[in-house]
């Protein structure tokens, strides 16, 4: 760094103040909503600096090497030293080849110095002009050198241009200042210099570029000098110099790896620095919280290693304030732990798996479709799609028949959720999707199918929790944000939900019992005080997620592989779920612990329901005015639960592709119902068999029609299908 550039006056040099002003560290920092320094970031990659360390912060060891190497009578002389000006003119008319005591004639491994002091070497660093060539400097550079500095001495005091030297000289490589070179070097502060490390660092300081063995040699030198060896002619391995080689050699070899390696935030420094065009020596702040952001990091690191084998290495969380938007924690990834810890797991894409369900449910019942109360049918569906059937599946692979839109939601069920995407449609989930902030939901709901029931969409962290922020809202949505805004500056919040839809779809969310009929009684979701929260798992367990809120906050978890390698038997509840709970349990210790459900928005009621059948137990319910009721009884024609029958394969509207190099035996098409009972399959008009089970039929080319009917002779279910293909019953009378 050069702060006085090609002047020939010495009266021109800045003033201390100007110098300490005007540096840069080659690191920006982010800083957490208190001022705390949070992360370091270095931007600028041609020199290695760290922030201005006083005189009174740098070990009185190195001190007292740097003066016994550089500068003797450095508090004697005024800028030169007269004395040993004269003596190293002497020494050099008469070839001396000797070690001096004297200052600027400290030894160079057998070879002299020139009586330069502090003050001048400073001139030299402040000066361009001033600076030694690989020729030495000129007679009259030597004296504009001594001219410039015994002006230093007039308008600098002694302790100013000590400090100023050892943190402008270079001691190795791009090591610049003795805070950068203590840390690079030593790896620790440069207050905690011992007497050993402050040798091997005035030595480079003469020679910053050189082999181990020089460096050992010299501050084995300096040792001995400040122990009184005052006429040593060569180095020699003296007392304090025992092990000093290899010390030197390892210290050197080791290149910068002990710089501190701050991993408390890195992947929200470097973004908001992006975003502030932030210069070196910069000073981000933001809203993040050092303490929450610590709690984050080590729940997210000792979840991953209790998960050890079970091939998941990586997470990301954040934090958000409920009321501002504003993030208290932003953990991109689990760090070391991670193949790909630059990845920012808060901002990657990744499937959201069934964290998108609350949004689908909130629609339905804003829309009148449904009501927490009513009854959905988790059993075997097949839908018609484009490109084929979508046969969708319950992770738990169990059947529940008819089930409250409460029991679904809460214990995730697949099969209810893709119904109620049928009623409400595909685009339609889209529009809502993206009005709470999912913007990387691109594409239309054709594009998705019903598949979007179950989170086929890519989605952030950052946004999905802000998502489920606007649930605790109210269905108020505003951006989440790393930097305060000034007093008015905020972007208005919009509404992107119904008030009442999203008190019914917290309440639900909050809903222990309904909870545990899937999940148990003792599960990681549940907390001491009122919360609501959700997990997913995606595809093949490739992303699983714990998204949820209580009064005051908002946590997201994301769990999983930034390589989207598949986890081995992890799931929300089993990965991110442990994680979500014990952020949450740090925000409400600090808290107060208090978080207290939110109050009934108008527009919405709570009454007694009761089921009949009793396919629930009884409860207080909410609903959204006008669709209450205490009573809801299941009718139809003898389903499970009072559910319809209905014939669920094959779906109206298949098309079968017979292949003839198949064996005609493993080509029947079995008709299979929601429930059996009493009454007779009839295809094209002729009976087939009793529907007290499921048939198998070989597939004539054609068309069908395919009835269920009940021991009555009425119509139950009717679907039009058709067959393509060569005649199979030759081919299965042959194969006999």
């Amino acid at each position: 760094m050069t702060f006085y550039a090609g002047s020939a006056r010495a009266a021109d040099l800045p003033s201390f103040t100007q110098v300490r002003q005007e540096w840069r560290p080659s690191d920006a920092w982010l800083l957490d909503r208190n001022g705390r320094e949070l992360q370091r970031v270095r931007l600028d990659n041609t020199v290695r600096r760290f922030a201005w360390t006083g005189v009174n912060e740098i070990s009185p060891t190195l001190k007292a090497a740097l003066l016994a190497s550089e500068d003797q009578r450095f508090y004697e002389h005024e800028g030169v030293d007269w004395t040993a000006v004269m003596s190293a003119a002497a020494g050099n008319a008469g070839g001396l080849n000797s070690q001096s005591g004297q200052s600027g004639q400290s030894v160079k491994s057998g070879g002299m110095r020139g009586a330069s002091t502090l003050t001048m070497q400073l001139a030299g660093l402040l000066d361009a002009d001033l600076k030694r060539g690989e020729g030495g400097r000129s007679f009259v550079q030597k004296v504009r050198q001594a001219r410039a500095a015994m002006t230093l001495e007039k308008t600098w005091k002694k302790s100013e241009v000590l400090e100023a030297y050892l943190n402008l000289v270079t001691y190795r490589g791009e090591l610049q200042g003795v805070s950068a070179m203590s840390h690079g070097l030593f790896g620790k502060a440069p207050h905690g210099l011992d007497r050993r490390e402050a040798a091997i660092a005035a030595a480079l300081i003469r020679a910053p570029n050189a082999d181990a063995k020089r460096v050992a040699d010299r501050a084995c030198w300096l040792l001995n000098f400040q122990a009184g060896e005052r006429r040593i002619t060569r180095p020699v391995a003296a007392d304090g110099c025992d092990g000093l080689a290899t010390e030197v050699k390892n210290t050197l070899a080791r290149g910068y790896e002990a710089f501190p390696k701050q991993v408390a935030a890195p992947h929200a420094a470097r973004r908001l620095l992006a975003q502030a065009n932030a210069v070196p020596g910069a000073r981000v702040a933001s809203t993040l919280d050092a303490n929450v952001q610590a709690a984050a990091r080590n729940a997210l690191r000792a979840r991953l290693a209790e998960l050890n084998g079970r091939n998941v290495e990586d997470g990301a969380v954040v934090v958000l304030d409920n009321a501002s938007g504003e993030v208290l924690a932003y953990v991109g990834s689990s760090g070391d732990l991670s193949q790909a810890a630059h990845v920012d797991g808060a901002t990657a894409l990744r499937q959201a798996g069934s964290t998108l369900k609350p949004f689908l449910y909130g629609l339905a019942i804003e829309e009148g479709r449904l009501t927490a109360a009513s009854i959905l049918d988790d059993s075997t569906v097949q839908l018609k799609t484009d490109t084929g059937l979508y046969i969708p599946r319950d992770y738990a692979k169990v059947h529940r028949g008819p089930v409250s839109v409460r029991a679904s939601l809460a214990g995730s069920l697949n099969i209810p959720a893709v119904r109620t995407l049928v009623m409400v449609g595909p685009d339609r989930f889209v529009e809502r999707l993206r009005a709470v902030g999912l913007d990387t939901v691109k594409e239309s709901g054709d594009y998705y199918g019903y598949s979007l029931a179950l989170g086929s969409a890519d989605v952030t962290l950052l946004s999905l929790t802000n998502a489920y922020r606007t649930l605790a809202n109210g269905g108020v949505r505003s951006e989440p944000t790393l930097v305060k805004h000034a007093a008015g500056s905020a972007p208005a919040p919009r509404r992107a939900m119904h008030a009442g839809a999203s008190h019914v779809i917290a309440d639900i969310l909050s809903d222990r019992a309904a909870r545990a009929v899937a999940f148990g009684l003792d599960n990681p979701l549940d907390t001491p005080f009122w919360s609501a929260v959700k997990t997913g798992t995606s595809k093949d367990m490739r992303d699983n997620w714990a998204i949820g809120f209580s009064s005051r906050y908002t946590v997201g978890v994301w769990v999983g592989n930034a390589g989207g390698s598949p986890m081995h038997d992890v799931s929300g509840i089993s990965g991110a779920a442990p994680v979500w709970r014990d952020v949450m349990l740090h925000l409400h210790r600090r808290g107060g612990g208090r978080s207290e459900p939110p109050a009934m928005p108008p527009g919405v009621v709570a009454q007694p329901l009761r089921y009949e059948p009793s396919i629930e137990p009884s409860r207080r319910e909410v609903f959204l005015a006008g669709s209450e009721r205490e009573l809801v009884r299941l009718a139809g024609a003898g389903g499970p639960g009072g559910l319809p029958v209905r014939i669920a394969s094959p779906v109206p509207g298949s098309i079968i592709a017979l292949d003839p190099d198949i064996p005609p035996v493993n080509q029947r098409l079995q008709f299979s119902a929601t429930a059996y009972r009493k009454g007779r399959w009839e295809l094209d008009g002729k009976t087939l068999g009793g529907a007290e089970r499921p048939l198998s039929w070989f597939p004539l080319p054609g068309s069908h029609s395919l009835k269920l009917l009940n021991d009555k002779g009425e119509v139950l279910d009717k679907v039009i299908f058709e067959v393509r293909g060569a005649s199979l019953r030759m081919a299965a009378r042959q194969s006999n």
